[in-house]
């Protein structure tokens, strides 16, 4: 899967800017395009019935087993990387009425850009501008009308194939033979901005562009990017795709990328001139590493709005959702001197699960905390600069980037910031087919200390699947997603006593079920 990459920091002097000395009367910045209304601190956020991790899971057993199990109950993207135009519109269709079905919105990633990650680890993408372009508007038209927070094109923004940043005098490293060096850029931008526009012109779709995060551009340099994307159409930007950043630092970051945002695009006479390389940074007047010295890029923002005549407003500013599916224990920092290429985004070692995805979060420029980057899942083979094919710091060689790594995953939950309850019900799964007729049980164990009371019973049948008759719960189907509810007899369910319930079905049925929910929470499941 694909990561941002904090080895490409800017210099420190690209982000050095002066405080503007213009004067104007009391002015309003342009308000940001709102939300759609798709997120507010009650949105529901969608738990995949048929993620990734739980395929994953699939071919697990033991402890590896219920740790993919107990990350596939909390709501994490849904990635999209490939496909024909009409097979990621029937893709994204699924995911989206599924996620309707439960009345929740669904995090959509759309990871196809041509030359993404610069063909590093996550190479792949569509072939070409007009390729891309009719993947983009397949992946729109899966949506259609139905609601959707779209993250759109992790590193999209930060690695660019032969770009040159405002100020530099030569292109950044990704500098691919294959592409014409006069075009490249543009041709990114321009794929990016298809997107924004056929994204944005749907009714409940919140867009977000590569922000990158607070180890790696500045808040002008990406500022400056996000506005040649089209930022000013969408909806706001993420940060901190996966990556480790800590989230009090990536909030910080966010609220000057916002501000940087509305004193560079406003139309108002006073902020004339105003451009994203004015803006202060982490790197300056701010020290990266010394948060005491923040408050001075505060500062700097503070005396840009008095200069131009203009009033911060966060709530109707350019908003950010921040990935939070790994930072709980912050960025590893490679021992000095030990590896030519520590590879500090890949793979590091000691990390934890960060805050859990939430769209009530207290800050006007946040609009979610999300878990953008399915967590356990590998970032790629990770040799250090010392040619693999171990990673040296584990001691093993990693799985390459997407697949499952067992070992981490262990680590992000034994180390979260925000732990994981351990399961306090069991349930043994029975699910045969035959002939298009399905048969299950399911047998429910209350392996905790208290009574469950008036239980509801979660679970899907993955495919084209219809219950006709069920018994030992009232049971209802949403889509996929079965529900059964507790009988009226036998409402309660006394710690160490077990419950069956049973049930016929008619279709055709892709896998057994895996994920089991007790009033929300998961159950391990045999």
């Amino acid at each position: 899967m694909p990561r941002s990459s904090s080895r490409h920091r800017p210099a420190t002097a690209a982000a050095a800017a002066a405080c503007l000395a213009l004067v104007g009367s009391a002015l309003v910045a342009q308000p940001a395009v709102a939300a759609d209304d798709v997120l507010d601190p009650s949105t529901t956020l969608y738990v995949d019935w048929t993620s990734s991790t739980l395929e994953h899971a699939a071919g697990l057993d033991g402890e590896e087993r219920d740790d993919a199990l107990l990350l596939a109950s909390v709501p994490t993207a849904t990635w999209f990387t490939s496909g024909t135009p009409a097979q990621v519109q029937a893709e994204v269709d699924a995911l989206v009425g599924a996620a309707a079905a439960q009345g929740a919105v669904p995090t959509v990633v759309a990871y196809n850009l041509p030359f993404r990650d610069c063909a590093q680890y996550s190479a792949g993408g569509a072939r070409d501008t007009a390729e891309y372009a009719a993947w983009i508007d397949g992946v729109a038209a899966g949506i259609g009308d139905r609601e959707a927070i779209v993250v759109l094109e992790p590193d999209g923004l930060g690695i660019i194939p032969w770009y040159t940043p405002v100020g530099a005098t030569s292109p950044e490293w990704c500098q691919p033979a294959e592409l014409d060096p006069a075009t490249a850029a543009a041709d990114r931008f321009t794929q990016l901005n298809h997107a924004v526009d056929a994204l944005t012109a749907l009714p409940q779709t919140a867009v977000y562009l590569d922000g990158t995060h607070t180890g790696w551009l500045s808040v002008g340099d990406v500022t400056d990017r996000l506005i040649k994307a089209g930022v000013e159409s969408a909806d706001g930007f993420f940060l901190n795709a996966s990556n480790y950043q800590r989230t009090e630092r990536l909030e910080r970051y966010a609220g000057w990328v916002s501000d940087c945002l509305a004193l560079s695009t406003s139309s108002e006479p006073s902020a004339e001139g105003y451009e994203p390389s004015m803006c202060g940074s982490q790197y300056f007047p701010a020290s990266p590493d010394d948060l005491a010295t923040w408050d001075m890029t505060d500062a700097k923002f503070d005396e840009d709005f008095a200069a131009t005549g203009l009033v911060r407003d966060r709530a109707a500013q350019k908003h950010a959702v921040l990935d939070t599916s790994r930072n709980g224990q912050g960025p590893w920092t490679p021992p000095a001197g030990v590896y030519p290429d520590p590879e500090d985004w890949c793979n590091p070692p000691d990390r934890g699960l960060g805050l859990l995805p939430t769209t009530d979060t207290g800050n006007p420029v946040i609009d979610a905390l999300l878990w953008i980057k399915v967590p356990g899942e590998s970032d790629g083979q990770c040799y250090r600069g010392l040619g693999g094919p171990l990673d040296p710091v584990r001691g093993i060689q990693d799985p390459p980037a997407g697949q499952w790594f067992p070992e981490q995953a262990a680590e992000l939950l034994a180390l979260a910031e925000q732990p994981l309850a351990e399961p306090t019900c069991a349930v043994r799964v029975d699910v045969r087919e035959r002939h298009g007729l399905v048969r299950g049980k399911l047998r429910l164990t209350n392996t905790g200390t208290d009574t469950v009371s008036g239980w509801d019973l979660q679970f899907a049948l993955p495919g084209d699947v219809t219950v006709e008759r069920a018994w030992g719960a009232q049971v209802s189907q949403s889509g996929l997603v079965v529900t059964g509810r507790a009988p009226d007899h036998r409402a309660d369910l006394r710690p160490g006593r077990s419950h069956t319930v049973g049930f016929l079905a008619r279709g055709d049925l892709a896998a057994e079920p895996l994920l089991v929910l007790l009033d929300g929470e998961p159950c391990r499941v045999s």
